[in-house]
């Protein structure tokens, strides 16, 4: 089923989560062990993110180099399918841009489709580690979320690279893109990146998934600045749950984002991690309530492959 369809069906506010692949030689178990203990939730879907290989280059005695691999994690496109299969639930694969050619795109969506999968999530994705800050597109592949998800639109009237292609069967994806409260961080302003945002749903997205965030003003913000600028479709949050002291000081660095002036001042009496949780935990339980309270379409949780903190909140909440 689309969230889209998802949403529309709910009497109330929905539970979804988004998992990471494993490390490359671990076990699908290890995602289970993530999904299971919050299945008692019912969770109307499972995003599966996906992450650009890393690499290094070794330099060979006869003056070439090697490329070596220092990090991969095994296809989403198998994990979303063993999800479906087990849980019987709807698993929304994520698509980026970086690594990807169109045709290696077009390829993951076609297998994607044969599988009856029938959401996926477009991002432009990561910029490669260790090299000049900034994106930088594969070659032959899209430079911008939106790019991808014009590919999709178009796949979705049967529309393929190839001409000798059209005529086949046409998919029928229900689109999400990332929406930013505190404004993407290559955005040069925030209405720059409200624009950005709308032509993504110009060219067929149909949902917006927040980043993180830890103040729900943001998120009332964001919408009603989306809804100022003629974007209409569901808006659900991102929410993720502190639970160390070095998240405090990593995710505002990583994702530019802000932590509440309140929030720091209680993780800064902790005198250990466990303190944090346990602080990370109550605030995301009263974000996630005045949330609800507002009658958001879902509630979308970072879990990173970790269930305990995620079922915690829950069991507060739903």
């Amino acid at each position: 089923m689309k969230v889209t369809d998802h949403i529309k069906q709910a009497k109330s506010t929905l539970f979804s989560i988004e998992i990471l692949p494993p490390l490359k030689g671990k076990s699908m178990q290890s995602i289970f062990e993530g999904i299971d203990p919050l299945m008692e939730f019912k969770p109307s879907f499972v995003d599966v993110t996906y992450h650009r290989e890393e690499f290094i280059y070794n330099k060979l005695p006869d003056g070439g180099f090697e490329k070596v691999t220092t990090r991969k994690r095994p296809g989403t496109v198998g994990i979303c399918a063993a999800i479906m299969n087990k849980y019987k639930i709807d698993a929304v694969p994520h698509i980026i841009c970086g690594g990807f050619t169109k045709e290696e795109t077009e390829n993951a969506l076609i297998d994607l489709h044969f599988l009856g999968i029938d959401n996926v999530l477009a991002l432009q994705g990561d910029f490669i580690k260790g090299t000049e800050p900034g994106f930088v597109p594969t070659p032959n592949g899209h430079p911008f979320a939106v790019d991808l998800v014009k590919q999709v639109t178009k796949m979705n009237e049967g529309k393929y690279l190839h001409s000798e292609l059209e005529g086949q069967s046409e998919t029928n994806f229900c689109t999400g893109v990332a929406g930013y409260p505190e404004k993407h961080v290559d955005a040069p302003n925030f209405d720059s990146d409200i624009a950005f945002l709308k032509a993504k749903i110009e060219a067929g997205a149909e949902y917006i998934v927040t980043q993180m965030f830890f103040d729900n003003s943001k998120y009332f913000e964001f919408v009603d600045k989306c809804k100022a600028n003629g974007i209409n479709v569901p808006i659900i949050p991102g929410i993720k749950i502190l639970s160390t002291k070095k998240q405090s000081s990593i995710l505002p660095e990583i994702f530019s984002i802000e932590l509440p002036e309140t929030l720091m001042k209680e993780i800064n009496k902790c005198e250990d991690n466990k303190q944090v949780k346990e602080v990370g935990i109550e605030w995301c339980i009263q974000q996630s309530k005045e949330l609800m309270q507002k009658n958001v379409p879902c509630l979308h949780y970072y879990t990173m492959g970790k269930s305990e903190v995620t079922k915690r909140v829950a069991s507060e909440v739903f």
